[in-house]
């Protein structure tokens, strides 16, 4: 990823601020806003004639300024991060609390608690494979999910990463009703990076000044992108993210999607680890969005929608640091993810839902198959080549083991499922003519 351009120091710029200029640059203005641009595409507007890109940038930047909030992060100069909340942020923000508070998995009576259940751990699997391909993990989503679903130990490095954060996905849960604390961060980590580190001893620890100096690398041509902060300012920085993390908004309201994405970028900007920060710094969002109670995101995989404009996110991280320290760039990224992962989510609703009917169709000739059968069987159909497994059978749909292998048991001696010893465990994958069985 090239580095972008360093924006004109807007200080430096001289430009006479006439009404005249501002009713001139007002177009200009709103659509820089609009796309939230950063000088390297700001550049290229077509501008009023007589005004250079220099001086349009200049008013741009006089404006942004003046709406900006100040957060208590700062950098190495100890100058603080600022965002603001243009228009586009604003319509973002009413989409996701729209969803957030009367989704189809809140309030539609067809979508039972056991499917809910199936949603919740289909978001696990995908955020889990998706964060950890964001960091490097080299495995498809076929064997990831094989791997997740099967219940096997993990073969290689980037199966460890992907199974870590599934697990660490569950064990957030049971502690969001505790205030942030440096031990939680600490106790993320070390579930993120158990046996994926260099060295087993950064597991659950921040930098030290004994440590080497890490940088962020473009993965492509491993030029330096960024430089973090001194190991020697992290535990301040941190404590001072958990104090901000735990402010109840007396003084001012932050709306809690804002404050938990700019958690995510806190703890990022940090680089508190040695390795594992960019999946620890989404956990942290994650868990800030169930604890103030935004349960659609129990569903969601932000990071399915982050890996695929993986380039977009790590360049919303450059543009804050380089333009001011304005944060706004991370937000507006950010929100569209979250968007993004919302419509996948309702698209996924919708096409269960048809599935769901189907099995109900299809399996009429076996009145003896109870719902998380017939569910079972269409899935199958539609996928030929997946892989069921006792423990994934009983964990999606809360029943006990022994339930959910008569569940597959019973399929199998009906000749719908066939099933075989993979590993040390039994798997039990379609019926080669299902399809024409359950429609002969």
């Amino acid at each position: 990823m090239k580095v972008p351009e360093k924006m004109p120091d807007f200080r430096t710029t001289k430009l006479p601020l006439t009404p005249d200029l501002a009713s001139k640059l007002s177009g200009v203005i709103k659509k820089a806003n609009s796309e939230y641009m950063y000088w390297d595409d700001f550049k290229y507007i077509s501008m009023p004639d007589g005004i250079k890109p220099e001086q349009a940038w200049t008013l741009l930047k006089v404006y942004r300024s003046l709406q900006s909030k100040s957060i208590p992060l700062v950098d190495s100069k100890e100058n603080s991060f600022a965002y603001w909340l243009p228009d586009c942020v604003h319509r973002d923000i009413h989409f996701i609390d729209q969803q957030a508070g009367g989704s189809i998995l809140v309030d539609d009576p067809a979508v039972h608690s056991e499917e809910k259940r199936r949603y919740m751990i289909r978001s696990l699997v995908d955020e889990a494979i998706s964060s950890s391909q964001i960091e490097g993990a080299a495995t498809t989503r076929v064997v990831a999910k094989e791997m997740l679903r099967t219940g096997r130990k993990p073969k290689d490095h980037s199966e460890q990463m992907i199974y870590n954060n599934y697990q660490s996905m569950q064990m957030i849960k049971k502690h969001l009703n505790e205030p942030l604390s440096i031990e939680l961060i600490l106790a993320i980590h070390t579930h993120m990076t158990k046996d994926t580190l260099e060295d087993p001893s950064w597991a659950g620890r921040f930098r030290t000044p004994a440590d080497d100096k890490i940088y962020v690398f473009d993965s492509d041509d491993q030029t330096v992108l960024y430089e973090p902060p001194d190991a020697t300012r992290v535990l301040a920085l941190m404590q001072k993210l958990c104090e901000y993390a735990n402010s109840d908004g007396e003084d001012e309201f932050v709306n809690p999607v804002i404050k938990g994405i700019l958690l995510h970028f806190w703890l990022a900007y940090v680089h508190p680890f040695m390795d594992g920060n960019g999946r620890t710094a989404r956990a942290l969002f994650y868990w800030y969005m169930l604890k103030n109670r935004y349960w659609v995101f129990e569903y969601l995989s932000v990071s399915t929608a982050i890996l695929s404009a993986r380039t977009q996110y790590y360049r919303s991280f450059l543009y804050a640091e380089l333009d001011d320290n304005d944060a706004t760039y991370f937000i507006v990224y950010n929100l569209k993810a979250i968007h993004t992962a919302i419509e996948i989510l309702n698209a996924y609703i919708e096409r269960k839902q048809k599935e769901k009917k189907r099995a109900y169709r299809l399996a009429a000739k076996y009145p003896s198959l109870n719902s998380r059968q017939r569910i079972l069987l269409a899935s199958a159909a539609e996928k030929p080549h997946e892989i069921f497994a006792i423990e994934t059978h009983a964990n999606i749909h809360g029943v006990t083991y022994q339930t959910a292998r008569t569940d597959l048991l019973g399929l199998k001696d009906l000749g719908l499922l066939d099933l075989r010893k993979e590993g040390k465990k039994f798997v039990f994958t379609p019926a080669a003519n299902l399809v024409e069985k359950l429609e002969g």
